[in-house]
């Protein structure tokens, strides 16, 4: 359970940690809800909903889960800032040695350092926090000149250093540039300050009231979290005036109790090599060390970072399920379009062929000719070619009643989701594969009837295939090819056969249409959204909240 009650000073409350079995199987049921939720469409909110997702989860695998489970490890501090705010000068000189790579060179932290009491390593060797990375192990070494080592560019690596100089229960993480021109640097330097017990933002006297740092700020206040802020490399004739705008400017922000902490401007921090002299590091150092040390400050920090983390779901779950819903509405919305414009153009087909809506055109000058000028297999392949247009005719009419309403969908921004071209040239050639199929079974089906028939009646299966093609295709135009039919089979093999040639046709028919509908569904389907992420969501919550 997580307790507050009232307190002066910059924590503004006191936290207690005692957390109960119960509270973490809550938490670990919420998280997994979370990593399954997915927003593939491409709606409005659906990159904020993904960076909200991926920015929570990293919140819960690499600070609350562990810092719950195991709230005796060491408390973390993670430093983060803006390009050239000093960072990894500012780490160095806290640890009395180089540990982090700095220099002129922008970024230079390209790997993330955290150093830690080397009896403090194993807390931070295996995946407790910050799973994701892969872990480097350097053992102190006199020359540390080249401290990108081989293999680690491309990874996402995490370089972990001892020093017997920081005190055992405080370690220190020296994150990339939040606005790094490298975009995975800008995002691991995200999930670096989201595993932190402290957030430290290092600034600098030129920088101050940048966009990039003020972001962080909000963010910490956002979420409670335990916040140092250091005003680095500040010039020793401005620094009082500066100091009391920086002061102004957080007490505007509602951030007027966060400890702050100015570093000046020394020959050693223009060129990033060197360590700052201990003592402009030192009111810095010896809050850290407090922290780390005193048993109430210590627990205050991760308290308050943990419950800050807590408490912001209560606006960020929602936000979460508020957009797996929208996901829900839109998919449901695409799939009822394809949905009813094949339904449409199914009733619209069964009504055609009804009417003898295929007996047209060439298939019709065929019949007219038939037996004399025309062949029963040249009446066939009329039939069939007419069969084939008219089903692609109604595909084609589907397919452009759908995507005018999926033009409407935000959701259907993508073309990833319908490709017009590929899909009428290959619509074409399932509907041609099928109809030729249709057209052999039905000629099976005549060979069988004519087989029945007694020796002297000798009909030709062909031209009882074209002639119950006809009867079914040609509506009351083709009523001869009954009649037709009729004095070849007899009244009952003429009948027996327009039945199960009737529903060969309504089979192929429905098989087709429900085919090319599946096909145009299929993107949607793969994209597996559904209804149930956003009650996991509300009801994982929900659960939450009880067991606190």
């Amino acid at each position: 359970m997580l307790h507050k009650s009232p307190e002066i000073g910059h924590s503004s409350h006191v936290v207690t940690l005692d957390v109960r079995p119960q509270l973490l199987d809550a938490l670990s049921a919420l998280r997994d809800r979370v990593a399954a939720a997915r927003f593939p469409l491409p709606l409005p909110g659906a990159p904020r909903a993904r960076a909200n997702r991926d920015e929570l989860l990293a919140q819960l695998d690499d600070y609350l889960v562990p810092r719950l489970r195991q709230p005796e490890a060491p408390l973390l501090a993670v430093v983060g800032g803006s390009t050239g705010a000093g960072k990894s000068t500012l780490v160095n000189s806290l640890v009395g040695r180089r540990v982090s790579e700095a220099g002129v060179l922008r970024p230079t932290t390209r790997t993330p350092v955290l150093v830690c009491h080397p009896e403090d390593h194993h807390w931070f060797s295996g995946m407790r926090v910050l799973p994701d990375l892969t872990r480097v192990w350097v053992p102190q070494q006199e020359n540390t000149d080249d401290l990108l080592l081989p293999g680690e560019e491309g990874r996402r690596v995490l370089r972990v250093e001892t020093a017997e100089t920081l005190p055992p229960g405080l370690a220190l993480l020296d994150a990339p540039d939040i606005d790094s021109l490298v975009a995975d640097n800008r995002v691991l330097a995200a999930e670096l300050i989201c595993a932190a017990d402290i957030w430290v933002m290092v600034t600098t006297a030129a920088r101050y009231a940048d966009a990039v740092p003020w972001h962080l700020l909000r963010t910490a206040k956002e979420y409670d979290a335990t916040l140092v802020t250091v005003l680095d490399r500040v010039p020793h004739q401005v620094v009082g005036e500066v100091s009391r705008q920086y002061a102004a400017l957080l007490t505007k922000a509602g951030l007027g109790d966060v400890p702050r902490f100015t570093v000046p401007e020394l020959p050693e921090s223009a060129w990033g090599g060197g360590l700052l002299p201990a003592t402009a590091v030192a009111p810095l150092r010896t809050w850290l060390v407090h922290h780390a040390q005193d048993h109430t400050a210590r627990h205050q920090a991760m308290a308050r970072t943990a419950h800050g983390v807590l408490d912001s779901l209560k606006s960020r779950m929602p936000e979460l399920a508020g957009a797996a819903a929208a996901q829900y509405a839109a998919a449901l919305r695409l799939t009822s379009a394809v949905d009813g414009a094949y339904d449409s153009e199914y009733t619209r087909v069964r009504g055609r062929l009804q009417n003898g809506a295929v007996l047209a055109g060439d298939a019709l000058k065929r019949w007219r000719a038939f037996p004399l000028d025309c062949t029963a297999r040249e009446l066939l392949d009329a039939l069939a070619e007419s069969l084939a247009a008219l089903l692609l005719c109604a595909v084609t009419a589907a397919d452009e009643r759908f995507e005018d309403a999926w033009r409407l969908e935000p959701a259907a921004a993508t073309r990833a989701l319908v490709d017009r071209d590929a899909s009428a040239q290959t619509a074409e050639h399932r509907i041609g594969m099928a109809v030729r199929r249709w057209r052999r079974e039905l000629e099976e089906y005549a060979e069988e009837e004519v087989r029945h028939l007694e020796r002297g009646a000798g009909s030709d299966p062909e031209v009882v295939a074209a002639l119950v093609a006809t009867a079914l295709l040609g509506g009351r135009r083709a009523r001869s090819a009954g009649e037709g039919l009729a004095d070849r089979l007899g009244a009952h093999g003429a009948l027996r056969l327009r039945d199960r040639a009737g529903r060969l046709l309504t089979e192929y028919v429905d098989r087709v249409m429900n085919n090319e509908r599946e096909r145009r569904l299929a993107p949607l389907d793969e994209l597996d959204v559904h209804a149930e992420p956003q009650a996991e969501l509300i009801a994982a919550l929900s659960v939450l909240q009880k067991e606190r």
